[in-house]
C-alpha cells in the first residue's frame, strides 16, 4: 500500500520547496553588501589599465541587503560621493528609501556609480523572484 504513494514524492517535493521559497521570510546573515577596492587599483589605472573594480550599478533591497559597505584596500584614498575613504578604511552607507542614487566614485572607471535600492519583496512571487535572482548572482559571482 505504501508503494502506491511513492510516485507523489517526485512531484510534491519540488512543489513544497517552491512554496517554501515563496512564502518563508527572507533572512540573511548580514544586511551589508560588500565591495572591495583591491590593492594596486590606482597604480593600474595610472598605468593606463581601464580596470573595472566596481560595477556601474549596485542593486540593494530594503530590509535585506540595504547597507552598502565599501572597503578600500588600495594604497591611496578613494572618493565615494562626499566621502573620502582612506587606505585600509571601510565606509558603510545604509539606505532607508527605495530609489535610484547616483554617486561620484573615484574607484570606478567612469567616475560614476548608481545604487538602485528596491523595496522589500512581498511574499509569494516577488520573494521567489528575489531568491532566484540572488541565487543566480551568487552562482555567477563564484565563477561557476
Amino acid at each position: 500500500m505504501r508503494k502506491r504513494w511513492l510516485w507523489l514524492l517526485p512531484v510534491t517535493l519540488p512543489v513544497a520547496l517552491v512554496a517554501w521559497a515563496a512564502l518563508a521570510p527572507i533572512e540573511l546573515a548580514t544586511r551589508d553588501e560588500l565591495f572591495e577596492i583591491p590593492p594596486g587599483t590606482y597604480a593600474r589605472r595610472m598605468a593606463g589599465d581601464k580596470v573595472e573594480i566596481l560595477p556601474e550599478r549596485i542593486d540593494l533591497t530594503l530590509g535585506l541587503n540595504d547597507v552598502l559597505l565599501l572597503r578600500n584596500r588600495d594604497e591611496v584614498p578613494q572618493q565615494f560621493g562626499p566621502v573620502l575613504i582612506m587606505p585600509g578604511q571601510s565606509f558603510r552607507l545604509p539606505f532607508e528609501v527605495a530609489s535610484i542614487y547616483s554617486f561620484a566614485c573615484s574607484a570606478h572607471a567612469s567616475g560614476q556609480m548608481a545604487v538602485v535600492v528596491a523595496p522589500t519583496p512581498a511574499r509569494g512571487w516577488p520573494a521567489l523572484q528575489w531568491r532566484w535572482q540572488r541565487l543566480m548572482k551568487n552562482h555567477w559571482k563564484e565563477g561557476r
